[in-house]
């Protein structure tokens, strides 16, 4: 979408994002990422994200910046850039009695609803939603343009992570069962990305796939008539293994 000057109208105030697009739906408050370091059982991992202070390059792998030390699980252009709903963290920190503070389990952007608009979570977004960091330009460059292609499935580095500092066992399932794990990005366009941009929503093509949905159908124990299933085995850019899952939720009649 060419965006080199973005018009938005009024948002509805209390509404979703179902609106005339492009819409101003959030401020970016940081930017993070991490570097491989030593983890537990002997491994490597970037999963703890600093907040980064300059402006930095986004490019087809994510944020130039940032490291992933497992790179068969985690990164790649269709994991390329992470977020997670900053609720996220206080649900957890209310759930186990704990104190985890934001970037702790791998999420690269941090963002904070404008104009009365909810925020960007689970329930909220969809598979395919391109947003925009910024106007026509950040820095004499390109503003980013991500669109969301996946859910995040925890593994067992978020045990080993808030292990570190609590005894308590398997978050990660929790978080899975509640489906809060975020989502990744692919990146739409290379550019500069840094806090306290605006980020637009700018394209919804399927404003029927939210992530919540999405991971209510994937971990149902149920099978589901083919009509309910085949519009998301129809979207392009949702990554293949979730469409295996879903074709297996097919009901045979």
């Amino acid at each position: 979408m060419n965006t080199d000057l973005i018009k938005t109208s009024p948002p509805k105030k209390g509404a979703d994002f179902n609106q005339n697009l492009p819409l101003h739906i959030a401020t970016l408050i940081e930017v993070r990422a991490g570097k491989a370091m030593p983890f537990a059982r002997e491994a490597m991992s970037a999963i703890d994200k600093a907040p980064i202070k300059a402006p930095v390059a986004v490019d087809f792998m994510g944020l130039t910046t940032d490291e992933q030390a497992d790179r068969k699980h985690h990164g790649g252009s269709l994991k390329a850039v992470h977020q997670m709903a900053t609720a996220t963290y206080g649900h957890i920190n209310a759930e186990f009695d704990l104190n985890v503070r934001m970037g702790t389990l791998g999420e690269n952007l941090i963002t904070e609803p404008v104009n009365g608009l909810p925020d960007i979570n689970e329930s909220t977004v969809c598979i395919g939603d391109v947003f925009q960091y910024g106007d026509a330009q950040v820095d004499g460059s390109a503003s980013v343009q991500l669109r969301i292609v996946q859910p995040r499935r925890p593994c067992y580095k978020i045990n080993d992570q808030i292990g570190q500092f609590t005894k308590v066992p398997n978050i990660a399932s929790w978080i899975s069962k509640q489906g809060i794990a975020g989502w990744y990005f692919q990146v739409v366009r290379n550019g500069i990305i840094s806090a306290d941009l605006p980020v637009y929503l700018i394209e919804r093509p399927y404003p029927f796939a939210t992530l919540e949905k999405l991971w209510q159908l994937s971990n149902s124990k149920d099978k589901f008539a083919a009509d309910i299933i085949e519009p998301w085995l129809a979207i392009e850019c949702l990554e293949d293994s979730w469409k295996v899952v879903l074709r297996k939720k097919v009901r045979k009649d």
